[in-house]
């Protein structure tokens, strides 16, 4: 029996069935504020099929509020025998939170930062990277959240150069032949990978450095759907967790079963 997962994003909503740790099917699509909760129903279900009946739980954790609202909606009328837990303020993770306003740290750098202290060591620090944010979050020796970073998500990045450079375009996320781009698509490709990579070296120097630590002491964690772009371009990762927010999800259900 499995745990149905959701981690909704401001791009994409991932979803995985999770059992013991193990995501054993997982899905990626588009997260539209205007979709229903019906039809998120109709969605699940069809991307579920036959595997419907062995969802015994779900987990959810959100950083667009339109679409958790249709997802608390959703559940109870299109699986209502079926336990959900959605991470919000008050749901019990065992991570303490050391930070100015603890109910403004997005739901889903709670989850990654629970799955972090119970999976690998500590100090960490975890690097998601998704569409629109790449997020360091950082957790000291004892396992407790103290803060992080934010920068732009390499598609938004992207986006953003495409549409305010006359001459800039889209291009396809892939690695380029090298770092000099000998022409304007390479060039964009080579900011995109390279140029955070650097990004993201640079960062991890700094926040080791800030922790007390140095580079060897600390575990350095590369999670979300870009990662593999990127992740494979810096020296700072001591591990890769692709599934880190749904594992972190499961934990947070099993926390808050009565």
């Amino acid at each position: 029996m499995s745990l149905l997962a959701a981690d909704i994003g401001n791009a994409h909503t991932v979803l995985g069935l999770v059992s013991d740790g193990a995501v054993h099917a997982d899905w990626r699509v588009s997260t539209a504020e205007h979709r229903t909760a019906d039809e998120w129903g109709v969605l699940l279900r069809g991307l579920l099929g036959a595997r419907e009946d062995e969802v015994t739980g779900i987990a959810v954790c959100a950083t667009v509020p339109a679409v958790l609202n249709a997802w608390r909606e959703m559940v109870p009328a299109h699986f209502p025998d079926i336990a959900c837990v959605i991470v919000e303020p008050g749901i019990r993770t065992g991570v303490p939170i050391l930070v100015d306003n603890p109910r403004e740290v997005g739901t889903d750098r709670i989850v990654n930062a629970l799955a972090a202290a119970a999976d690998f060591e500590c100090p960490a620090v975890v690097v998601d990277f998704g569409a629109t944010a790449t997020t360091y979050d950082v957790l000291d020796q004892e396992g407790r959240y103290v803060g992080g970073a934010i920068t732009p998500g390499i598609e938004i990045s992207l986006d953003a150069l495409s549409r305010g450079g006359a001459q800039l375009r889209m291009v396809e996320l892939v690695r380029p032949r090298g770092v000099i781009g000998k022409n304007t698509v390479e060039a964009l490709q080579s900011g995109m990978v390279f140029g955070v990579a650097s990004q993201v070296e640079g960062m991890i120097e700094r926040i080791v450095a800030a922790l007390g630590c140095s580079a060897g002491e600390v575990s350095v964690i590369s999670t979300g759907y870009l990662a593999p772009l990127v992740a494979e371009e810096c020296r700072c990762f001591t591990h890769r967790a692709p599934w880190l927010t749904l594992r972190g999800l499961e934990k947070v259900f099993v926390r808050n079963q009565r």
